[in-house]
């Protein structure tokens, strides 16, 4: 892209008509950005010198591009951040189901269809739609599949603020959502950004199972729950294991707690709709699972990138976790000599586990 001049009026004009076009495609808010981001960049630098992104060394190696919108794309003078509400209203409760350890707790935003392609197809359409309106334009769409500092995109175009538990917050929509960008040459008016409105709540911190939030607005992905079942390819450290309880993909803690989600809204897009019971799965029941109902049950799911090994090893924390019934003891016997060693591993810890419970309680 290069960059390019446009009347004032013809852009203030565009600019009004966006919230309407963004609805129009399916999104709850959109607002508009400039690009400059030397805060966050420094923020950014120091979490990454502390090691503290773990194995997601994607989060490094694009250099400067991450916090410099207009080196990823050349040209890029807006950006446009679009959000879309996710939490799943036929759901099981989500207290409910976190309470029960016979039960796989999935991640709220995970139990429908994945948002990347929904939202990618929404963000280009939207595109298509201002193209119509003033013609050719140089853009280019994200949706987690880029180094793009979404968050503090979104919190500079005025969708909501970075909380203390490092997620964004809206006030008339809490935290459930996904968010979207596209990087234009158009030179659009932009928005005010969010102000932050944690006050002197600090909810989210002690609601991390983990202790992952190590301060306000620090988080050290290397205990987060989020990352241990999803990013983590191998082994899961031993003195995390006891402290996830029955989350076996992603974790909400931080967010159900926080008061500002009492705004949340459910998600309007059927997609979003929660597929396979997995709001409520018995842990024995989805360990049973072959790959081939694996790959069946979560085909156009967030969860199939983990893989059907990191599922297992997922279910069998969770498993250790919980009560040694007939039924979960017999799942854990069942894959003792599985051909996975990442899986037999984490079986025999869960195993291990039951009989430690068991001899404590004679």
């Amino acid at each position: 892209m290069t960059p390019r001049a446009e009347n004032n009026e013809s852009m203030l004009a565009l600019k009004g008509a966006l919230l309407g076009l963004a609805r129009e495609r399916g999104f709850d808010a959109l607002g508009v950005s400039d690009v400059q981001l030397s805060a966050d960049a420094a923020h950014l630098d120091r979490w990454l010198g502390a090691g503290k992104h773990g194995e997601m060394g994607y989060m490094s190696k694009h250099g400067s591009r991450r916090t410099r919108p207009e080196e990823l794309v050349p040209g890029t003078v807006r950006v446009l951040s679009a959000r879309m509400n996710y939490w799943p209203g036929d759901a099981r409760d989500a207290a409910d189901a976190l309470s029960d350890p016979e039960l796989g707790y999935v991640s709220r935003y995970a139990l429908g269809r994945d948002y990347h392609k929904l939202m990618r197809n929404a963000l280009q359409c939207l595109a298509d739609d201002i193209v119509a309106r003033v013609g050719p334009m140089g853009y280019r769409v994200f949706v987690d599949s880029g180094p793009v500092l979404e968050k503090a995109l979104a919190r500079n175009a005025g969708l909501g603020w970075i909380g203390k538990h490092t997620n964004l917050i809206a006030r008339d929509a809490g935290s459930y959502f996904f968010i979207g960008e596209i990087l234009t040459d158009l030179p659009l008016p932009i928005d005010e950004a969010a102000t932050a409105h944690c006050g002197t709540c600090s909810a989210c911190i002690p609601a991390c199972p983990t202790g992952a939030i190590t301060a306000p607005n620090q988080l050290d992905a290397r205990r987060c729950i989020s990352y241990l079942t999803i990013e983590l390819h191998g082994a899961i450290p031993v003195e995390l294991r006891r402290m996830m309880g029955n989350r076996i993909y992603g974790c909400d803690d931080c967010q159900l707690v926080c008061p500002w989600n009492k705004f949340a809204r459910a998600a309007a897009h059927p997609d979003f709709k929660t597929r396979h019971k997995l709001d409520a799965s018995r842990l024995s029941d989805l360990f049973a699972w072959t790959e081939a109902e694996f790959l069946e049950r979560t085909e156009g799911s967030a969860i199939r990138r983990i893989g059907y090994q990191r599922w297992l090893r997922n279910i069998a924390i969770a498993l250790g976790n919980a009560p040694a019934t007939p039924a979960n003891s017999a799942a854990l016997a069942a894959r003792a000599d599985d051909s996975s060693e990442l899986v037999r591993e984490h079986v025999a810890w869960a195993r291990d586990e039951h009989s430690r419970r068991g001899a404590d309680s004679n």
